[in-house]
């Protein structure tokens, strides 16, 4: 299963570096183009799909699916056809995979473990069949990341939804001498901006959708390299607890810098109870971003907002 609630913990010595890094830049607020509007919201599928296949999601009426790589999150991979189908029905299908981790049980995990076994690092506490990567590596991006983005272009998808750039701030420093958080951050950037330059160069228009760290704002290359974001538990900590840390605020703040410089935001909290879920629907409607509310485990089609 895949590992969705993966909501940011900013930590106080991220935050300086962070900080940091954007009075170096000194980069102004874009508020020259407008976000897109919050309309028809979003699916947010990883597993559980309909007889295995993508009929229920292009029958939905969101105008944006996020959905799995593959059907069993493994080697059964979704044709052409089925992406088409989805499209077809008018909404803009984007591809589900991480890039600054693995899990177990996706096919590239045993062949890694077996030939470059020092590019896995340390497990993920919170996902104990997951396990950090040193994401900057040049056999990283040949084996794996590479090899994902080609496998979205040939199925048709309009884009990538790139998972767990926050293992900048996750990774144990131990396993990595003479690297800190801020070069970590950097060399995620870096491989964020090396996703889309690769992807755009082979088709224009491909979006580029990395979910949460929006921090990651101030670093030069970030927001020209990226399309939106998709950032989890802004409003509702799964599941149906309200965010009210200090760094579900600082999340928000650099969430409406995205929407300002243009960037479409596909926000998605996990609550059951309809109170919960009529109040996110509202905050999304009142920061004009795409939402949705569902379950952790993002195996169904959530009603849309409103």
């Amino acid at each position: 299963m895949n590992a969705p609630g993966r909501c940011r913990r900013r930590t106080a010595l991220a935050t300086a570096l962070l900080l940091t890094a954007s009075a170096l830049t000194g980069c102004p607020r874009d508020t020259s183009r407008s976000a897109a509007p919050a309309t028809g919201g979003w699916v947010y599928q990883l597993q559980g799909y309909d007889g295995d296949g993508l009929a229920a999601i292009a029958r939905a009426p969101q105008r944006i699916a996020v959905i799995d790589l593959a059907r069993d999150a493994r080697s059964d991979l979704f044709r052409a056809g089925e992406i088409s189908t989805v499209r077809d029905s008018g909404k803009r299908v984007l591809a589900y995979f991480e890039i600054g981790s693995i899990e177990q049980y996706r096919p590239e995990y045993d062949p890694l473990r077996a030939e470059a076994g020092d590019l896995v690092l340390n497990r993920w506490g919170d996902w104990p069949e997951e396990h950090f990567v040193r994401y900057w590596d040049e056999r990283w991006w040949d084996r794996v990341v590479r090899v994902r983005v080609d496998r979205a272009l040939e199925a048709g998808f309009d884009g990538v939804y790139l998972d767990t750039p926050l293992a900048y701030e996750e990774l144990d420093l131990r396993l990595v001498p003479g690297w800190t958080r801020d070069r970590l951050a950097r060399a995620m950037v870096d491989l964020i901006a090396r996703v889309s330059r690769y992807a755009r160069q082979r088709r224009p228009g491909f979006w580029i959708v990395p979910q949460n760290s929006p921090e990651l704002r101030h670093y030069p290359g970030y927001v020209d390299a990226i399309d939106g974001i998709g950032v989890e538990e802004l409003f509702f900590l799964a599941t149906d607890r309200p965010c009210t840390e200090d760094y579900c605020a600082e999340n928000l703040a650099d969430v409406r810098a995205l929407r300002d410089a243009g960037k479409v935001v596909l926000a998605v909290d996990y609550a059951r109870k309809a109170g919960n879920v009529r109040a996110a629907c509202r905050r999304y409607r009142t920061e004009r971003f795409i939402g949705t509310v569902t379950t952790r485990e993002l195996d169904r089609i959530a009603a849309p907002c409103g």
